[in-house]
């Protein structure tokens, strides 16, 4: 294969196997971009509304979610609100921090169709804390 005059042949496939590299595929893609933190693990957002989303096929119930505009760069997502209640402690114009769910290649996860992401703190104390009654939502 190497011979004399392969020097195309070996520059050619060099440049068609560099996409196989995950660093150079997300280098020219600019992956990062196209998502909404930025790659960061979580964000901070404005809740600007509350609203159910109707899950897909197989399963049927309503998916309580809130839509977040984030701060850093004022893209709205739509937010899963996990636990019993929980929606009924968010309020609009709430300060909450969204993190990815963790569904396969970035996307949703199982029939919870358009939504990756979901609610872990309402204005700095955990969503987790507030639904067990350790702390209260401060009011702003």
């Amino acid at each position: 294969m190497a011979g004399e005059f392969a020097a195309r042949k070996l520059k050619k496939r060099r440049k068609k196997f560099r996409w196989k590299k995950v660093d150079y595929k997300r280098r020219m893609l600019q992956l990062w971009k196209k998502d909404p933190l930025e790659g960061a693990p979580q964000a901070r957002g404005i809740v600007i509304d509350k609203r159910f989303v109707e899950q897909r096929k197989p399963c049927s119930g309503l998916i309580k979610a809130v839509r977040v505009q984030l701060l850093k760069n004022n893209v709205q997502v739509t937010a899963h609100v996990p636990g019993e209640g929980a929606l009924d402690i968010i309020n609009e114009h709430d300060e909450v921090i969204i993190e990815s769910i963790g569904g396969s290649q970035g996307g949703p996860k199982g029939s919870m169709w358009g939504i990756k992401y979901k609610v872990v703190a309402v204005n700095g104390v955990a969503l987790s804390e507030i639904l067990a009654g350790k702390k209260q939502k401060p009011t702003r």
